[in-house]
């Protein structure tokens, strides 16, 4: 909103930006905006004018303040400067000019009484807050008196007297007795204004010694208490009646002044016997309407929101049967100072031109006087461009530093008023608020309302195009709106497009686009229709819908305007309703309603259910189709119908629809024209011309549609020109030297005659040509040869018939056809980033070489070959696009330590153009991949032989292997780590000196320059001279899962006797193992109840062996399906194949054991084992000590009790796939997905550890020993 002021007759119209600004101080337009704008301080809070406090806690001086920068804040008091740095009992909030004085420790309120005012001030000016007047709240006791006992004659008036003690503020006064309850009051007995207890006559009843008077001190919450007051009434015969006679006010006149706005509040209360009535009246005038009001008893006028028109004599009468009095008001109405124009900011740029006005009224008349950054303006520093004239300032050809606060000070005797206006001078370029590409959408033929929110000093001009090139917006079809928004009032289709907003001003321009899309309505082609059903049979409503392909409609059913019974009776389809077993209570009112996020349709039907009649009902039936069709008043674009409606079938016709026939261009095809009331049987129907039109009209009442009417007469119109032109006028070149021009052909009637034809015209855009022009048959296309290649053509399609031409269409900008490019990028550079990533960049080719729309360019680059190995490979190139007119990318997953070649090209529509010269980069070296394979043979007492292949990757020079090796004792403890540097040449190592009969893990890995590489793992026993005892081990736990079950397998070996168990849990939950028994000795379980989708961990453990499980495993379950799975563990042939499993290998390790234990003895040496698992060791049933083993074959391995193959070689192949081979529980990890985290490897494991540190999750070669 602008609002305008002239200053002079040669002066330029001052523009005040007054809505923007009020919405910048007082709702942000933008907070990125407000952060960047310079303005003047303004306070937003403080504290009031007059503020008492409570004495007994913290005084809070309020004072906040907005400003850009942010202001600072300084105090003065009773007018001088106020150094609260001095004053150890005060703070200033940290950002706030709020001061807070500390009375809670050891202030005094009294101290800091006195006049405070606050100014805030940065670099563009300063603003002052009110001057705050602080006192505190005063409680005071009652002055002890000595009350006399009042003695009173029954039938004379009485006053008792209050006088509370004079507080701040003024106290509550309320009269009670010793049991605190309220003293009642009457028409006779009650308190007066000034807290006093009035008795226009006193009773008998009247006599009590307990009237005591209170004051409530509200600031202080303390309540003071008058000594009681003591009433004796004594009688005498007979009580004199007296007429009324004023306790209060006293006389026949008083004056009165009250202040305007406030509430006049006037008492009279007489004495007299009987107890008078009290009236009023004002003299020459009436008591204002609505503002008027009576208290206690009538003896207290109340007038709200007094003005000056109050004025005046306001009269009470006291009346009873023996007279009256009067008394007589004179009512004056003052006024404080009051607001008729406040001074408001002022925004402008330099050079500009404005006024600052401050105008108050008051009585008497209010003094105006005006400061400048808090300072008077006479003594302020001197502004050439500022001129003060009364009530006015007038500023002329302002510059920034005309920046500044001004207060204006209306006073009178009764008060003042002071308002803080700013004058910012800012000289800012357009900006644009909207979001860039903001998305409408619309229904076709409602408003459309495209924002363009701006700033900008001086305020800019915005102007609105179509399409990025298009012309300005102008005309009927558009409403511009003063804060930039554009407005269409009936959007159409062919509204859909880009939008371009442009705000100018001298300091610059912005544009910002957003996008329109018109979307077509959402109807019902198929409503819902009237049912007449009998009780328990079945019904059914119908509710096609046609809807804009982009939106999602939801269909919603209501019974009677709300929610659909939550019956099973109810079937609610696509398309449809169906009501089964209908009952009485179904009867009503049934709504479709069609909502999609920009519009909603709906449509009702009444259900009436009957019972089966006994005899027959009411038929109710569709209408009988119209008939009698006349044309007349036939013109050239319009024509009347008339017609008889048929008959209803007992239900009105609620409206006739109108269809109309082309049989020139469509015979055959009827299309609805309009729709009229049932009760009009006449119709004006616009007509199009060169049509030969034939009308019918189909009845529609309750129950459904009439059959069509027989056809009206036929009425052929004139020819006229076409009133449009082709839509979707194209133009695209096919081959390099041509231009083929389409379009969309008008429809049969849109031709408005005969020989309807089309001029296409175009010429060479940029080109000072003349428009070509030919003129083809009806066809929607021309193929234009002999263009130069891919160059811009301005395009334009006219539509004309025998009669003329249509109206001049709008041209269209298009492309003859595209070339391949002519030339390659140039400059091309490669810069390695690290050895499996490189950046590549190019220039780009001039635009003009390009032939075509640039598409992008592409990256061929290939492995020449290895660095490492010198072999060359088949050579497979990869190609990488990078869209627009980017000239770098980046190369992703390259090989360490190869030789690479590129070459960069360009593309466009028709394709690519020749290749850049090939560019030679190289990799740098990477870590390699772990050894191929890890060979443990020959073990000796004390020696064991490692033979290993090279890495499959080495991706470097390999400079050296690490091979890590440490003992396990029969605890799986973990003992020293040993290291050796192996060189790269070697390819075996014989150990010596080892312990014999000792397990060992080995860790074994290869070294670049650059670093070590994954590592293999394997472990290996040397050999004795005696059999080692056999020690229990679970090994090869492997599982099958499906969607909510797994099968668990594992292999044995030890004691015969052992009892199973499976533990699993959630992989990555610190959750507790959830422990199922496993019974008898079953070598496999099935876990059942999992959740599909769920990654799992899971252990296989024996009963009585403490602490002895295998190593963890990972499995996940399937995901949920749809259809029911077959479970293969419920599968009989497949519980008996496992049973028979489990058999043979029971009977094989019961053979096994008693081979084992045929045969000769042998001592078991005493200094074997210390660190065995007692549990399975033969003990002497008296002293416990070792027995003795006996073997007929001492010295063999048991093949059965390694995992390790024969010949100790692990291969990386192996298991690839298996969750087995993860990284054992160590390095991987799980996400809260379920999805793995780690690396994958053949033989991935922990990190050796160091000295004799147990490994809290062996792998399964490490839960067991092997015999040897």
């Amino acid at each position: 909103m602008m609002k305008k002021r002239s200053i002079s007759a040669s002066k330029a119209s001052l523009v005040l930006f007054l809505c923007q600004m009020i919405s910048a101080l007082d709702v942000p337009l933008d907070s990125k905006l407000l952060e960047e704008l310079s303005q003047p301080p303004t306070i937003t809070q403080q504290s009031p004018k007059d503020y008492i406090v409570d004495p007994r806690e913290n005084i809070v001086i309020q004072c906040e303040a907005k400003g850009k920068p942010p202001p600072s804040f300084s105090w003065t008091r009773n007018g001088t400067h106020f150094d609260i740095d001095k004053d150890a009992q005060v703070t200033m909030k940290p950002n706030s000019g709020t001061l807070v004085i500390n009375i809670m420790n050891g202030g005094k309120a009294e101290a800091y009484e006195g006049v405070y005012q606050c100014t805030a001030r940065n670099e563009r000016g300063a603003a002052i807050s009110n001057n705050i007047v602080i006192r505190p709240s005063r409680s005071p006791l009652w002055t002890k008196e000595k009350l006399e006992p009042n003695q009173v004659r029954e039938g004379d008036s009485l006053v008792l007297h209050c006088r509370p003690p004079v507080g701040l503020p003024p106290p509550i006064i309320f009269w009670m007795d010793n049991a605190f309850q309220r003293l009642p009051q009457s028409e006779r007995v009650s308190q007066g204004l000034n807290g006093d207890l009035y008795f226009s006559n006193v009773q008998p009843e009247d006599t009590r010694e307990d009237y005591i008077c209170y004051a409530r001190f509200n600031h202080t919450q303390t309540i003071q208490q008058k000594q009681p007051i003591s009433v004796k009434v004594f009688s005498t015969k007979p009580v004199t009646e007296r007429q009324p006679i004023l306790l209060t006010p006293t006389g026949s006149t008083s004056t009165k002044v009250e202040l305007r706005g406030n509430v006049l509040l006037l008492e009279c209360i007489a004495a007299g016997l009987p107890t008078p009535v009290i009236r009023w009246i004002k003299e020459g005038g009436e008591l204002p309407v609505n503002r008027t009001f009576f208290e206690n008893f009538k003896k207290t006028l109340k007038i709200i929101d007094v003005s000056e028109a109050d004025s005046g004599n306001y009269k009470c009468i006291a009346r009873n049967m023996l007279g009256s009095v009067h008394h007589v008001i004179s009512v004056t109405v003052k006024a404080a100072p009051y607001w008729i124009t406040a001074p408001r900011n002022l925004v402008l740029s330099p050079g500009e031109d404005g006024t600052l006005i401050c105008r108050a009224n008051g009585n008497p008349k209010p003094n105006i006087s005006w400061f400048a950054n808090g300072v008077p303006i006479a003594i302020a520093p001197e502004d050439p461009s500022r001129k003060v004239d009364g009530d006015t300032i007038i500023f002329s050809h302002v510059q920034e530093r005309s920046s500044a606060v001004y207060q204006c000070n209306a006073s009178n005797e009764y008060g003042y008023l002071l308002a803080n206006a700013f004058v910012n001078v800012l000289a800012e370029p357009p900006r644009v608020l909207t979001p860039a590409n903001k998305l409408y959408q619309v229904i076709a033929d409602s408003p459309a309302l495209l924002d363009c929110a701006y700033f900008g000093s001086p305020k800019p001009e915005i102007e609105w195009f179509k399409g990025v090139k298009g012309s300005i917006l102008r005309g009927n079809e558009y409403v511009f709106h003063d804060n930039g928004t554009l407005e269409i009032p009936v959007a159409q289709k062919d509204s859909t497009g880009t939008y371009t907003c442009v705000a100018r001003n001298e300091l610059g321009k912005v544009q910002n686009e957003v996008r329109l899309e018109v979307k077509d309505p959402t109807m019902i082609i198929k409503q819902p229709e009237y049912k007449v059903i009998q009780r328990y049979g079945q019904v059914s409503f119908e509710c096609i819908i046609k809807h804009d392909s982009t939106l999602l409609p939801t269909v919603i059913w209501l019974k009677d305007n709300d929610e659909l019974p939550d019956d099973e009776r109810f079937l609610v389809g696509k398309d449809n309703l169906t009501i089964v077993n209908v009952t009485d209570k179904d009867d009503g009112t049934y709504t479709c309603i069609v909502n999609t996020t920009l519009d909603s349709v709906s449509a009702s039907a009444v259900l009436t259910v009957v019972a089966a009649p006994p005899t027959p009902a009411i038929i109710y039936a569709r209408p009988n189709p119209p008939f009698d069709l006349e044309l007349t008043g036939q013109l050239e674009r319009s024509v009347e119908l008339s017609w008889i409606p048929g008959d209803e079938n007992n239900s009105p016709i609620k409206n006739f629809v109108i269809e109309y026939e082309d049989g020139l261009h469509e015979p055959g095809v009827w299309h609805y024209q309009t729709e009229v009331p049932g009760t009009q049987t006449t119709v004006q129907l616009k007509l199009s011309p060169y049509v030969n039109y034939s009308f019918r009209v189909i009845a529609v009442n309750e129950i459904g549609r009439s059959q069509p009417s027989e056809p009206s007469e036929q009425y052929l119109t004139k020819s006229a020109n076409p009133d449009e032109n082709p839509s979707n006028v194209q133009g695209i070149g096919s081959e390099p030297d041509n231009l083929v021009i389409t379009w969309e052909s008008l429809k049969g009637f849109q031709s408005n005659g005969p020989g309807l034809q089309y001029k296409v015209s175009w010429r060479q855009k940029d080109v000072d040509d003349e428009w070509t022009s030919v003129i083809v048959a009806n066809v929607s296309k021309y193929i234009v040869s002999g263009t130069p290649t891919f160059v811009p053509y301005e395009i334009k399609v006219q539509a004309l018939n025998d009669l003329g031409y249509a109206p001049e269409p709008s041209e269209v900008i298009g492309h003859s056809g595209e070339d391949l490019p002519m030339v390659a990028p140039g400059n091309v550079q490669v810069h390695v980033i690290n050895s499996t990533l490189a950046k590549v960049h190019w220039d780009p080719v001039p635009l003009k070489t390009v032939r075509g729309h640039l598409q992008g360019y592409k990256v061929y680059y290939w492995k020449v070959q290895s660095l490492s190995r010198r072999s060359r490979r088949h050579v497979e190139k990869k190609i990488l696009t990078f869209r627009g007119n980017k000239t770098f990318g980046m190369l992703p997953g390259l090989e360490p330590y190869s030789s690479y070649k590129l070459n960069v090209r360009v593309v466009n529509g028709k394709g690519e153009g020749p290749a850049s010269p090939d560019k030679v980069f190289k990799t740098p070296e990477g870590v390699p991949s772990s050894p191929s394979f890890l060979k443990i043979t020959n073990p000796t007492l004390d020696s064991l032989t490692l033979e290993w292949g090279s890495p499959t990757h080495p991706n470097g020079v390999l400079t050296s292997y690490i091979l890590k090796f440490q003992p396990i004792n029969n605890t799986h403890e973990l003992g020293p780590l040993v290291e050796i540097r192996i060189p790269a040449n070697e390819s075996s190592l014989i150990l010596k000196n080892l312990n014999y009969s000792t397990r060992y893990k080995f860790y074994f890995n290869a070294q670049t320059s650059v670093g070590s590489g994954s590592q293999i793992t394997e472990e290996a026993v040397t050999i004795m001279d005696e059999v080692q005892p056999l020690y229990p081990r679970i090994r090869n736990v492997t599982t099958a899962a499906a969607e909510t079950y797994a099968n668990i397998s594992w292999e044995y070996e030890g004691p015969d006797h052992a009892n199973f168990y499976v533990e699993y849990g959630v992989a990555g939950s610190k959750e507790d193992w959830k422990k199922e028994i496993v019974n008898g000795s079953r070598s496999f379980f099935v876990l059942k109840g999992l959740t599909p989708g769920t990654a799992y961990k899971v252990r296989v453990g024996a009963e009585g062996l403490s602490g002895f499980r295998s190593s963890e495993d990972v499995f996940e379950t399937g995901p949920a399906m749809a259809s029911r799975q077959i479970d293969i563990a419920t599968q009989g042939w497949f519980i008996g194949l496992m049973c028979a499993v489990a058999l043979l290998i029971l009977i094989l390790l019961i053979v096994c054991f008693i081979r084992r234990n045929k045969g000769g003895k042998y001592p078991v040496k005493e200094k074997e084992d210390a660190h065995a698992d007692p549990e399975i060791q033969p003990m002497k049933e008296d002293d416990g000590t070792f027995g003795e083993y006996s073997d007929a074959e001492d010295h063999k391995p048991l093949k059965k009790g390694s995992r390790t193959p024969s010949d100790r070689t692990v291969k990386k192949e192996d298991s690839d796939d298996s969750l087995v081979d993860y990284g054992e529980g160590v390095n991987g990890q799980f996400n809260e997905d379920g999805s793995f985290i780690g690396q994958y490897s053949g033989k991935k494991e922990k990190e050796p550890a160091e000295g004799n540190e147990s490994s809290e999750a062996p792998s399964p070669v490490n839960a067991m020993n092997s015999f040897v």
